[in-house]
């Protein structure tokens, strides 16, 4: 029983020193958020006069209410077709998974291997040929195509996990393979569909290189890709960088602590599962 409890002891204080290590960058832009805009905070160190007005002055100098739509419409465009194209695609490369369909399935995982730095000037001159330079789409066509390998594969994870027996039962009553994935398999899949979705919609929030390359105007990016403007034009005044970062990062961090209760779910069932 002694050493249950010490091991329990080691595991608490082992999440404790992780939390303060993954917190502390973050209080330290907090606290250097906070100082007079123009100087050069000391590090972690709370302010004498706490300048609440730098996170305003960050939302209005950087046009922050611009780029929440301006990403918001890349979200839009591109978590939900991702995410519709993925679950279909991994339904039936589970579904099929011998011959040609276990060919298909090594070519999605083959991508995985694909950095973006690697495919980000064949993709500039193919949105140049395509006249959608310097346009959303120029970010939402390509993040839709190179979400697909880790999508397929996730989504395949799941349905080669799922009970035959419910497509055999599904069968018996009558329904087509197209009413099986919709009505039975889409509804079971729930949890893997919201964490690759969550997934997703943090990764195109954050992308940074391809709006950088593919869209001039700042406005037109996602938030963290104007984020290289906004450092450009306040990059000598650190307190007012730090506010726009954090502005920037907070619709992230709502978004996974609204939906961690599934996304935490999905991840230990595929550790089960696995």
């Amino acid at each position: 029983m002694k050493g249950l409890a010490l091991d329990a002891a080691l595991a608490r204080l082992l999440i404790i020193v992780l939390m303060v290590l993954t917190l502390l960058p973050f209080l330290s832009m907090f606290s250097a958020a906070l100082a007079p805009s123009g100087s050069y905070p000391p590090g972690l160190a709370w302010p004498e006069n706490p300048q609440w007005v730098n996170f305003a002055k960050a939302f209005e100098v950087a046009e922050m209410d611009q780029l929440l739509l301006s990403s918001l419409l890349i979200v839009v465009g591109t978590v939900p077709l991702s995410v519709l194209f993925a679950t279909m695609a991994g339904y039936g490369l589970a579904k099929f998974d011998k011959g040609r369909g276990r060919w298909f399935y090594l070519v999605f995982v083959l991508g995985l291997t694909l950095p973006f730095e690697a495919v980000i000037t064949p993709l500039y001159y193919e949105i140049k040929a395509l006249g959608l330079l310097n346009t959303r789409f120029a970010i939402i066509l390509p993040l839709i195509g190179l979400y697909m390998p880790f999508g397929v594969y996730w989504m395949r994870t799941h349905f080669v996990n799922t009970p035959k027996e419910l497509s055999e039962a599904a069968q018996i009553d009558g329904a087509s393979e197209w009413k099986q994935f919709w009505l039975v398999h889409v509804p079971l899949a729930r949890p893997a569909i919201m964490s690759l979705a969550i997934l997703q919609f943090l990764w195109t929030w954050n992308q940074f290189l391809l709006p950088v390359v593919l869209v001039q105007d700042p406005l037109q990016r996602t938030m963290a890709g104007a984020l290289g403007a906004f450092q450009g034009q306040w990059g000598t005044d650190i307190p007012l960088l730090c506010a726009g970062a954090l502005l920037i990062l907070a619709p992230t961090i709502a978004i996974f602590l609204i939906f961690q209760r599934q996304f935490v779910a999905a991840l230990l069932q595929g550790a089960v599962k696995g």
